[in-house]
């Protein structure tokens, strides 16, 4: 890898399906000299053909995607383009999602609503070539990363496997069998065999238990209206 020098301009990717985000995100980097926004996406197949043509030093990812899901964006970028650098910046909750998405290759995870100075910060760490995560995240997470266990006290959600919870997440903004099948690029038998395993680990009897605890958990993490 090239060795960058002191003029040089740091590239990032913004990959967000909320326009008005991205825009607030731009902003914030173009009053950086050393920063420079090479371009923008909404869903993860636009933002692999921005990769692709333009190689971004960093690409900062949202969790939640226009007909795709973060995740997976992460784990194609760190498996098709290990020297990019990739930070999570979004709304769902730190304690269910920073784990996964360090796991993904992610470098750090950011919540929007920390505020501009915040995410200025950790895109800082990482092209620093550290781990950003909040004060709270980083005392437990060698632990989490190294025994693979769930947050004490934590939501029974960290309990679903990375698939689970997109469905789950799908479930909660009232998406039907056929329409998450879709999404997901799965049958309609593996969906129900998904929420065959959701409903055994949070306890719950029907896909109606379902839908309900999926869409009061989105309301909570302020991801549902």
């Amino acid at each position: 890898m090239e060795t960058k020098t002191m003029n040089d301009v740091t590239r990032l990717l913004i990959v967000d399906d909320h326009p008005l985000v991205r825009s607030g995100i731009k902003s914030l980097l173009q009053l950086e000299s050393d920063l420079v926004v090479c371009g923008e996406a909404e869903d993860a197949q636009s933002a692999l053909e921005v990769i692709a043509a333009e190689k971004p030093d960093l690409v900062l990812v949202d969790i939640s995607l226009k007909n795709s899901n973060g995740l997976n964006l992460l784990k194609d970028i760190a498996q098709n383009y290990p020297s990019i650098m990739t930070l999570a910046v979004s709304m769902h909750d730190e304690y269910t999602y920073a784990i996964r998405c360090l796991k993904a290759g992610a470098s750090g995870y950011i919540m929007k609503q920390s505020g501009t100075e915040k995410i200025l910060e950790a895109i800082r760490c990482v092209l620093d070539g550290r781990t950003y995560l909040s004060e709270g995240m980083t005392r437990n997470a060698v632990e989490q990363l190294g025994a693979g266990k769930a947050t004490p006290g934590a939501s029974p959600v960290e309990a679903l496997s990375n698939r689970e919870l997109e469905l789950f997440q799908l479930t909660g903004q009232g998406k039907e069998i056929s329409e998450i099948a879709e999404i997901m690029n799965i049958s309609p038998r593996t969906v129900e065999v998904h929420r065959s395993h959701i409903k055994k680990k949070l306890g719950l009897r029907t896909s109606t238990d379902i839908f309900q605890t999926a869409y009061e958990w989105l309301r909570q993490t302020g991801l549902q209206p």
